[in-house]
């Protein structure tokens, strides 16, 4: 399987229960606590919905029309200032070591830098080392503290991009 065989598009409302599933299956992988992440978001159950705002989008990876992975762009909560966040960036172990996640992450950056963001920050956690190499790779660094107030309070990795 390659890269070819994925599709990255823009979320679509069908796609709701299948990226949560993804989510929840990622989150239970990764050993991540339910509370305090996306895994108790009610956002989660509805991704369509929450990212339908003009300063926010969310990409699928489609793969034999399943939705295998995603991630998305919204104004960073609580801030003030013209930073977005990367949200709920969570691929099944098909789409792992593909260049997705490069493709994915610039996909998404170009279309924030687009829409006039300027920075871009994220929260992970401290185990998901595949991850934080791949926001690395892509430009992200580490902060010494949390920016804005996602709720996401399990997350204790920040890091920020300059677009």
């Amino acid at each position: 399987m390659k890269s070819t065989d994925f599709i990255i598009r823009e979320i679509q409302s069908k796609d709701n229960a299948q990226m949560a599933t993804v989510i929840r299956e990622v989150l239970l992988e990764m050993g991540a606590p339910k509370i305090g992440t996306a895994y108790e978001d009610k956002a989660t159950d509805k991704m369509f919905e929450n990212f339908e705002k003009p300063t926010s989008f969310y990409y699928v990876i489609e793969h034999n029309n399943m939705v295998v992975g995603g991630a998305g762009i919204a104004q960073l909560d609580n801030f003030e200032g013209n930073t977005c966040e990367l949200q709920k960036m969570y691929f099944l172990p098909i789409t792992r070591g593909k260049g997705l996640g490069s493709k994915l992450i610039n996909t998404c950056l170009d279309k924030a830098k687009a829409i006039g963001f300027e920075n871009c920050y994220l929260e992970t956690m401290p185990y998901m080392n595949a991850a934080q190499a791949l926001y690395k790779k892509n430009g992200f660094v580490n902060l010494d503290k949390p920016m804005g107030n996602t709720g996401h309070y399990s997350c204790p990795v920040w890091m920020l991009k300059k677009l």
